[in-house]
């Protein structure tokens, strides 16, 4: 059995990302490109987390990212290489 490769990034979301239903949304796009990890607010009134799967899946959800839902004003977006940490569902951490 091959091992399939595997892309993961941290990521911080500024701009007015809470309040919006960005978790949900994230959440429900990860499960749509089949991407593991998680989601929480941070305190400074960001939105950071963490993703991993399929490197085609991984860029189409930072692209995603960039982006956001319809409710959310994203100003930038940060991202950092991280290790695969196994995570297969991508939840919202609170």
């Amino acid at each position: 059995m091959q091992k399939t490769e595997q892309k993961a990034l941290r990521f911080t979301v500024y701009g007015k990302v809470q309040g919006v239903g960005f978790r949900w949304a994230s959440q429900e796009e990860a499960r749509r490109l089949g991407v593991g990890g998680w989601v929480v607010n941070d305190v400074s009134g960001c939105l950071t987390g963490y993703v991993q799967g399929a490197p085609d899946a991984v860029d189409a959800f930072v692209k995603w990212l960039k982006k956001g839902p319809k409710t959310a004003k994203v100003r930038k977006v940060d991202f950092e290489m991280a290790e695969v940490e196994g995570y297969r569902l991508f939840t919202i951490r609170s």
